[in-house]
């Protein structure tokens, strides 16, 4: 007889897949979103919100009714080749070259930085990433365990102690949300602003990359039915989607009113400690570190599971633990270039990566409606391919953008393509691309469906 999973399983299950997703950046950008959108908080939260919590829903929802294992199976539905390149890129973006790195400096510059002299940051970053990684590691060593580390353990300290902070901040505002000043950004689409600022947090990226050790998870529980796995998949998401919307409004409405006391900081970070000291001064800062070094440790450590699980089925002639030592060892190099550096060059790749995911979950949830055609998800996620890549150019570093090829084509896509300007130039193309599907399923019998 197949187990029921218990309110009290789900909720683990849901802790678990928040703590998973929610990092440092969960924290800055929100914060920094606040602080930038002023009293029209509420349109750029909105469209936050549908990209920082909607589409991780999606990609759980997608790898629950698809009874799929992960990112890979999903993607296979397009072809095996876009599916291994689409999957290694998808983990090595939220892995070793951008996430994982990202968390470490990030616990550093906001958990560390403050207490230490400027000419000695390097070095302490250098034996600070070591140590996060090593201790990220030892964990992540037995992925079986992850319930017990992450769900039962680090995130509940976590919202205690982040809890503390917000309570504090919304008993004794900084200021007025309604007065505060709107930024530029935010001053004539602020959702649609917001909507793109959710693309900062790599948890629709994450949800797909997640799924892995969600079923495992589930299935470590005595769940074995594919259908039970799946409404348990959906139940457990929704659990930790509902906490992470709320955490998310309470942060950019307290990046909001803090700018009644502080001036625009350059980050979330800056302001977060800037909230911190006000409150509880050396205190404070204490308690933002630990909050920032157990968000990011806890995130670290699904990452490293979720990227070693997956290359291994990918490329099953090393081992789990092999793929551990890189998915540790490279993030904890690149951290030491700075997280100014890192996120300058993981946005283009987000903006390329974002399109073909967001695609994907849509084509999944509504693949019975098309019965399930190879072609309608072909030609959505070919044609999409290319509009995301114009999106990439269009948000890569001045030394790239600027070449006279490169701005000749984002002139060319800013004057005939949709909502470029906005960073969402995909979707006219994806829109297209999915008609164009529909038509070829109807003049080609006995292709290949997936159900």
């Amino acid at each position: 007889m197949n187990k029921k999973l218990s309110w009290r399983e789900y909720l683990y299950v849901g802790s678990m897949l928040f703590g998973l997703f929610f990092g440092a950046g969960n924290l800055i950008f929100p914060v920094h979103m606040g602080q930038e959108a002023g009293s029209a908080i509420f349109s750029a939260n909105l469209g936050f919100l549908i990209t920082g919590i909607g589409l991780p829903f999606l990609g759980v929802i997608a790898i629950g009714i698809s009874k799929s294992n992960g990112v890979f199976e999903l993607a296979n539905r397009v072809n095996r080749s876009y599916a291994i390149i689409f999957t290694s890129l998808l983990y090595l973006t939220i892995g070793p070259f951008f996430a994982l790195p990202r968390l470490a400096t990030t616990s550093f510059e906001i958990g560390l930085a403050p207490f230490i002299e400027q000419k000695q940051q390097p070095l302490i970053l250098a034996i600070f990433s070591v140590l996060f990684f090593l201790t990220a590691w030892f964990f992540s060593r037995k992925p079986t365990k992850i319930l017990n580390y992450v769900g039962k353990f680090l995130n509940p300290i976590f919202l205690i102690l982040l809890g503390i902070l917000l309570l504090l901040a919304f008993i004794n505002p900084l200021g007025s949300v309604a007065s505060a000043p709107v930024g530029e950004a935010y001053s004539l689409q602020p959702f649609f602003k917001g909507f793109t600022e959710g693309y900062n947090t790599l948890d629709a990226l994450a949800s797909l990359a997640f799924g892995i050790i969600i079923v495992t998870t589930i299935r470590g529980m005595g769940v074995e039915e594919p259908n039970a796995i799946a409404k348990d998949t959906i139940k457990s998401g929704a659990v930790s989607i509902i906490l992470m919307g709320i955490i998310y409004t309470l942060l950019a409405y307290m990046g909001a009113m803090s700018v009644g006391t502080f001036p625009l900081s350059d980050n979330g970070g800056i302001a977060l400690a800037q909230i911190a000291n006000h409150y509880l001064g050396n205190w404070g800062s204490l308690l933002l570190a630990l909050i920032i070094i157990v968000a990011c440790l806890k995130t670290a450590i699904g990452l490293i599971t979720a990227f070693s699980e997956t290359f291994a089925e990918l490329f099953p002639k090393k081992s789990y633990s092999f793929y551990t030592i890189p998915a540790s060892v490279l993030p904890c190099l690149f951290a030491n270039v700075g997280l100014t550096n890192i996120i300058q060059f993981s946005i283009p790749v987000l903006m390329f990566l974002y399109p073909l995911a967001i695609t994907l979950m849509l084509l999944v949830i509504f693949s019975p409606l098309f019965k399930h055609h190879s072609s309608v998800y072909r030609m959505t996620t070919y044609v999409t391919l290319l509009a995301a890549l114009l999106d990439a150019l269009n948000s890569a570093p001045a030394f790239i953008k600027g070449t006279a090829i490169v701005s000749s084509i984002i002139d060319f896509a800013d004057a005939y393509l949709p909502f470029f300007s906005i960073g969402m130039g995909w979707i006219v193309p994806a829109i297209i691309g999915f008609a164009l599907g529909l038509i070829w399923s109807k003049f080609k019998p006995n292709q290949i469906s997936f159900n």
